[in-house]
């Protein structure tokens, strides 16, 4: 599956899985502004909860939270083990502060995702681990607003609706008409169903950054954020 793992992502939308009855409401402010101790805080969490899942421990507390990590904030998590996909949820609104988002949907990703048994304590050591964190949600009233490679895409008519990552169009090198089509099949509408007034595009940005094991136990950070 490896590059693919975005067009298969797994969410769960206001915290259950399923259809969003609604548009999905968003707090937080407009932008959040990550330090690269903040991303390495949260990654480590990622990896802790995981961790404390498989021991059957509570994840130990963080001693000082940034405060920015106390904002309320929509994130996935995603889990890879040599380049394939291993697990995926997060949550599209802005439910919860993200460090406790990052720490629910990291434990969600490896053990409750429907598509993967779960994770086993052999694979810890060689997982991947990959945080979205989301920006706030854009309805927008012209696609000449979309911005290919930094923006994401999700788009709603009805009880379908379908959210394709920023970094997607930007690794399959899509033009703005291809990420708008690929985004309708992933909420299961026909590919120029983004044309019908009745369909909403909304867009958004995302803070990605990623943990990959090295040999010998180590692990280093690759920042992806637009």
């Amino acid at each position: 599956m490896s590059r693919l793992r975005v067009l298969v992502i797994f969410c769960i939308l206001a915290g259950a899985l399923g259809a969003l009855a609604g548009p999905p409401v968003w707090g937080g402010q407009p932008a959040m502004h990550l330090t690269e101790a903040d991303k390495n805080l949260l990654l480590a969490q990622a990896r802790a909860s995981i961790a404390a899942h498989l021991s059957n421990k509570p994840v130990p507390p963080v001693q000082e939270v940034p405060p920015v990590l106390n904002e309320r904030r929509g994130a996935f998590v995603s889990l890879h083990r040599r380049g394939n996909l291993r697990g995926c949820i997060g949550y599209l609104e802005a439910v919860k502060p993200l460090l406790e988002t990052v720490r629910e949907m990291a434990a969600a990703a490896a053990f409750h995702d429907p598509r993967f048994r779960p994770l086993g304590p052999e694979e810890l050591a060689g997982l991947e681990i990959e945080i979205s964190v989301l920006s706030p949600m854009h309805l927008i009233k012209s696609t000449d607003e979309i911005e290919v490679g930094k923006h994401g895409l999700y788009i709603v008519r009805g009880f379908s609706r379908g959210l394709l990552l920023p970094q997607v169009a930007t690794e399959y090198k899509w033009d703005r008409l291809t990420f708008l089509e690929q985004t309708c099949n992933k909420a299961g509408l026909p590919q120029d169903a983004w044309k019908d007034p009745a369909t909403k595009i909304y867009t958004f940005t995302a803070a990605v950054f990623a943990e990959h094991p090295q040999p010998g136990g180590g692990s280093r950070q690759e920042s992806k954020s637009p």
